[in-house]
């Protein structure tokens, strides 16, 4: 099996020499591939992954930003692996966690895995932000009657071609409830695992707002109610 790890970038000149060293380091049980995508950052970004030297590592430049979801898709529509996983490159998540989310697909548990943040006593976790990943999810979990508990994660592990018959429209962070709600809408029930996780600040850079958590719920309840594809049905 090959995997694709699929990096959105925007404005992380300060990080991404740290997340490339950091995701190519890791002793993967399988062959991988580093699909990055900057999503038209004006920093040093792009000049720091013009100098990547890997084999594993592709660069793709969006002119202009145009969100994580359109970022996420430019990604999948270049990769070549037949799994995919998605890593930010802002250092919050540990890439050596992602051999975990492998583990239950290559023994045949699991198709599709998430990473399930604890939100363990952290200094560096915001109230609000950990409430609103809570209200999400369990808006989720009501919606569609399931039991996952991390609906916002950014670890979500499963093969290239499902996610890309999901068809997500969301260009920015919608994007992780719309493949959640797609998902579970189709009783895709996630396989969880637990991962480390270092949060930051607004001050360090953290781009999510308390809109996205509204819209994330708007984009659930649509979901919720809207009619299977004609591709799902049987």
């Amino acid at each position: 099996m090959k995997l694709s790890i699929l990096m959105p970038v925007y404005n992380e000149e300060e990080r991404i020499a740290d997340a490339l060293k950091q995701a190519l380091a890791v002793d993967y049980p399988c062959e991988i591939e580093l699909v990055i995508v900057d999503d038209g950052s004006r920093d040093g970004t792009g000049e720091i992954l013009g100098r990547a030297d890997d084999s594993r590592v592709r660069v793709i430049t969006h002119p202009r930003n145009a969100g994580k979801g359109a970022a996420i898709k430019t990604a999948v529509d270049n990769a070549e692996g037949e799994y995919m996983v998605i890593l930010d490159a802002d250092l919050e998540y540990d890439p050596q966690d992602i051999p975990k989310l492998l583990a239950p697909v290559l023994d045949g548990r699991a198709t599709v895995v998430y990473g399930n943040r604890t939100f363990g006593s952290h200094s560096a976790y915001s109230f609000w932000y950990v409430m609103g990943n809570k209200a999400v999810t369990t808006a989720a979990n009501v919606l569609f009657n399931s039991y996952i508990g991390d609906l916002e994660t950014c670890f979500k592990l499963l093969p290239v071609a499902l996610y890309r018959s999901l068809d997500v429209r969301s260009r920015g962070f919608g994007m992780e409830a719309e493949v959640t709600g797609k998902l579970l809408r189709r009783r895709i029930r996630p396989y969880e695992v637990p991962i480390s996780y270092r949060a930051r600040g607004r001050e360090e850079g953290k781009k999510i707002t308390w809109k996205d958590g509204v819209e994330a719920l708007w984009i659930l309840g649509r979901e919720r109610t809207r009619r299977r594809e004609h591709a799902n049905r049987r």
